[in-house]
């Protein structure tokens, strides 16, 4: 291999076989179906870890809560790994490259080693000065630290979970992913529930029983896909003849890609939080709503989420292959059925919005807060579902600052229309999340005008094929 890591174009497939399927519908919903099922997955792992924790009392839960918002922020610089590794393999898959798929794919797995031993060390260290920035009671910071420092010391594996993931969907196949985490998350939650309350001859353990069930079902993760990838039977075979020493060049290509995708997560994260103190001004009522809607609409969201990672695969592989027509098919077909499913989730939430509060509470200040703040986000929710699959398709592109741009903007535009809204006039939480019926479709619509330019210059450089329909 060359210093520059540079493969020559001309090699060809052997093991993995280039995508020889017309860009449809069928293939596109191939690929989201299970990224949206992992998603869902997570999320009701989540929420069974919650409710487990739920029984050791408030305190308890509040930590769990305070610790999470720092995973969060770790996620997010994991993240930067994913999405040039997301990037780089669909690209190169699609160009036939295989040689080139299988060193993008190792040297990702290093990088990925290389940054999260860092980012380990200093969770671990930091843990408790960042949870005293919330300025929680001491029993509460107690339980975050431990948490959070159980996280970080084995995040490791999150990254290598990440990783693995995304150079299956590179190569067009997001079933082993979601394999891999449907048989981590029931060892999750057995040993969570084993740890937590001393069951199955385990150690009772509380708060930290919990942590440790995850982090051994995200090793259990990583060690299948890291397993599955070095063993070939996934197409991708990383013990052929190769190096895994560090190869600067391709390390920059996906920071290049991913260090922006990871700036947008921030961004984002910090604006939300932002929100968080603006909802505050209303009132505690107004913010236990806020909780409340926001737990409901992640299950609307997962669709959006599902569909721009998958596009983001495709659009990769279509350009590789330079099927220049064919990435905007899948960028259109993604949106369309994105947008369909996002409005009938907005639908729903919008009629059942007061059944759906009074599942979770029976106060009825929060209830009536919480209807006006979920409707509000329900008539915004197919925007969102355009906004976040034109985002991805750009990254499936590789320009993925655009997005960022995008993001900064558009949430940033929210929180200080809201903040003004509170300040000015006297606003409920409905207003407040109203905002975003604006920027989102602005949000939509300049990521697809940027797609739709970006694919315009790509057919100018490179001249593509007669796409398939």
């Amino acid at each position: 291999m060359s210093e520059t890591g540079a493969i020559p174009a001309e090699v060809e497939l052997t093991a993995i076989e280039a995508p020889q399927r017309p860009m449809d519908r069928r293939r596109v919903l191939g690929m989201a179906i299970p990224i949206i099922g992992e998603n869902l997955l997570q999320t009701m792992v989540g929420a069974v870890d919650t409710l487990l924790v739920a029984r050791l009392g408030s305190v308890a839960v509040a930590g769990v809560g305070t610790a999470v918002e720092f995973v969060y922020f770790i996620i997010s610089i994991l993240i930067a790994l994913e999405i040039g590794a997301t990037v780089l393999v669909s690209q190169a898959f699609g160009a036939g490259q295989s040689a080139r798929v299988r060193e993008i794919a190792r040297q990702a797995l290093v990088w990925g080693i290389l940054l999260a031993i860092p980012v380990s060390v200093a969770g671990y260290l930091l843990a408790p000065s960042v949870i005293q920035l919330f300025g929680t009671e001491q029993a509460v910071a107690d339980y975050a630290t431990r948490y959070l420092q159980i996280t970080a010391a084995t995040s490791i594996f999150l990254l290598l979970t990440f990783v693995g993931g995304a150079i299956f969907r590179g190569v067009g196949d997001s079933r082993t992913p979601l394999y891999a985490s449907l048989v981590a998350n029931i060892v999750n939650v057995f040993l969570s529930y084993g740890l937590i309350f001393g069951h199955f001859g385990l150690p009772e353990m509380g708060v930290e029983g919990s942590a440790w069930g995850a982090a051994i079902g995200r090793s259990v993760s990583a060690a299948i896909l890291l397993g599955l990838l070095l063993s070939g039977r996934r197409q991708i075979g990383l013990r052929t003849t190769g190096s895994w020493r560090p190869n600067l060049s391709i390390g920059r290509q996906l920071l290049k890609l991913g260090l922006p995708a990871s700036a947008e997560q921030v961004i984002s994260s910090a604006g939300f939080m932002t929100m968080l103190f603006v909802v505050a001004k209303i009132g505690t009522d107004a913010l236990a709503a806020q909780q409340i809607a926001f737990t409901a609409l992640n299950i609307g969201y997962m669709p959006a989420f599902g569909f721009g990672i998958a596009v983001t695969a495709l659009v990769g592989q279509s350009i590789g292959a330079n099927k220049i027509g064919e990435a905007g098919i899948a960028a259109q077909i993604g949106a369309r059925t994105s947008l369909i499913a996002l409005a009938v989730a907005g639908i729903v939430f919008f009629v059942l919005a007061g059944p759906i509060m009074r599942v979770f509470t029976d106060e009825p200040e929060v209830v009536v807060q919480g209807i006006n703040g979920l409707r509000a986000l329900a008539i915004s929710l197919p925007f969102w579902g355009l906004w976040f699959v034109f985002g991805g398709a750009l990254r499936g592109t590789g320009d993925t600052v655009t997005p960022l741009i995008v993001e900064g903007i558009a949430v940033w535009s929210a929180v200080l229309l809201g903040l003004a809204a509170v300040h000015f006039f006297d606003v409920g939480l409905g207003t407040v999340w109203g905002m975003f019926i604006i920027v989102s479709p602005l949000a939509a619509l300049a990521n697809n005008r940027r797609f739709r330019r970006r694919l315009a210059h790509v057919v100018f450089s490179h001249p593509a094929p007669t796409p398939v329909g």
